[in-house]
């Protein structure tokens, strides 16, 4: 997916301003309807937003779903956004929220679905063409072989959701203790303890699968 935010302040803001000030105007926009203020929105979070709900689901091919349920409550609760914090932590807490919501409706609901199967739909009854690909490649794997980077996901999807939201904010998404405080609603010495515990679970579910000296340059260590 081609990279379409270049020319928005939010990224390289006029002299004088500031990136608050331009992301209290994109807020602006948005709670006025402005179509341009949501095309900047969704160019400059689909990517990220994908890449933290599809590691967070139990089935990575329901994150489009999902995703699509995080920008449909965040165009319509832009009006409630107080900017007492940032906007892309608020709607990373909405990108955790459903996707942590969507696997326990799943895990409620999964042995009464029954599959469809036809042509033109997958196993889950969906139509193919609604199936949405990862738009892009993230840091994290332009660091990592493919080969690797499947062991990886695969230890990834065996840490314990809570560990592995925090892990992913942070290896992954790059955001700081105070932001993934802020996205996960915790503490920051809880927010330093999940990281902890997930990169230590996430190194013993490497162990059995990576050779020795295979491991990727950000593979976790027990402290930054």
């Amino acid at each position: 997916m081609a990279d379409t935010t270049v020319g928005f302040e939010f990224e390289a803001p006029e002299v004088g301003g500031s990136a608050r000030e331009h992301e209290s105007a994109l807020v602006l926009d948005l709670r006025l309807g402005v179509e341009s203020a949501y095309e900047i929105l969704i160019a400059r979070f689909e990517q990220p937003v994908f890449n933290i709900v599809s590691r967070l689901m139990d089935d990575p091919c329901d994150a489009a779903d999902v995703v699509q349920e995080v920008f449909l409550k965040v165009f319509r609760n832009i009006g409630s956004f107080r900017q007492d914090a940032s906007l892309k932590t608020w709607i990373y807490r909405i990108a955790v929220n459903e996707a942590r919501n969507h696997r326990r409706w799943f895990s409620r609901h999964r042995r009464r679905e029954i599959g469809l199967e036809s042509d033109s739909r997958d196993s889950r009854g969906r139509a193919v063409e609604d199936v949405i690909p990862d738009p892009g490649r993230s840091p994290f794997e332009a660091v990592a072989d493919h080969e690797t980077q499947a062991m990886i996901e695969a230890a990834l999807a065996e840490v314990n959701p809570k560990f592995r939201a925090a892990l992913i904010l942070r290896e992954m998404e790059g955001l700081s203790y105070e932001e993934i405080g802020e996205v996960l609603e915790i503490s920051l010495g809880t927010v330093k303890s999940r990281i902890l515990r997930g990169r230590e679970a996430l190194r013993k579910n490497l162990a059995e699968r990576l050779e020795p000296g295979a491991a990727p340059e950000w593979y976790p260590q027990m402290a930054d």
